[in-house]
């Protein structure tokens, strides 16, 4: 027979033993929850914590739980509280930059905010500018080289590019001058017209462009004014300037003049 004191214990340790589990965080749980909000990072026994908010971490321990141990604390650094923007979001806030700060000139000044690629676009043009300007010198070198080969040779064709040079005139014109050279003199520099008025009344036409002597002096070019009528290139300078201040360009251009049936009629 038990006595009342034994018996009390025994009930005491009875009900003890079936009295449930405390609901409250251990210890572990709360540290535990309190590194993930935040947001700790461990790496081998250092461990930082980094609070994602401002509400201080102490207050997520539970009052009736034990401090948080000595070994724990040793190994853990609380960093400094980040700017509400970062802390809000959880996340690192992007570093921003203001393109208006940036400076590309040479001269330090920012041109108005010309940004790198308006520069680049602008050394572009001038490079194909450049690139313009040099093509088109090449191939100035080029046409000159082709009328000096022309000239040299000479001959009906190499009058012509030289008149037409002289004249400072466009080569386009030289086939409309070597139709009408061929229609007036066959080619032949020293033909003269011997049949028509003008030599009936002693003036005849002679040369390429079978000029009478007074239109050859009032027309030929100053710079061969002292070279000869049946003279091949300054012949040709004669009759394109009396065609041009008398007929127009246009009749120069066509090959001289024509009737309605289109055939060539003498100047």
């Amino acid at each position: 027979m038990n006595s009342p004191v034994r018996e009390g214990s025994r009930r005491a340790r009875h009900n003890a033993a079936h009295r449930p589990a405390p609901t409250g965080p251990s210890l572990r749980t709360t540290v535990v929850a309190g590194a993930a909000a935040a947001g700790a990072v461990a790496t081998g026994t250092f461990t930082a914590l980094v609070p994602a908010s401002t509400q201080d971490l102490a207050s997520t321990a539970v009052a009736d739980e034990s401090p948080v141990s000595a070994a724990l604390a040793s190994n853990s650094t609380a960093l400094g509280v980040f700017p509400a923007s970062a802390q809000d979001s959880g996340f690192f806030a992007p570093v921003m930059f203001d393109s208006s700060d940036t400076d590309d000139s040479e001269d330090g000044d920012d041109a108005g905010g010309v940004s790198v690629a308006d520069e680049h676009l602008a050394k572009l043009g001038k490079a194909a500018d450049i690139a313009a300007q040099l093509a088109e010198q090449h191939a100035a070198a080029a046409e000159k080289a082709r009328l000096d080969e022309v000239v040299a040779k000479g001959g009906l064709d190499g009058w012509i590019a030289e008149a037409l040079r002289i004249l400072e005139l466009p080569q386009s014109l030289a086939p409309s001058v070597k139709k009408i050279i061929m229609a007036e003199s066959g080619g032949n520099p020293r033909a003269i017209n011997n049949w028509d008025a003008n030599a009936r009344r002693g003036t005849p036409s002679q040369g390429l462009m079978q000029t009478i002597p007074v239109t050859f002096r009032k027309y030929v070019h100053p710079e061969l004014a002292d070279r000869p009528i049946t003279d091949p290139v300054a012949n040709i300078t004669a009759g394109i300037r009396y065609m041009i201040e008398n007929y127009g360009l246009s009749t120069l251009q066509a090959g001289g003049r024509s009737n309605t049936a289109g055939e060539y009629v003498g100047y």
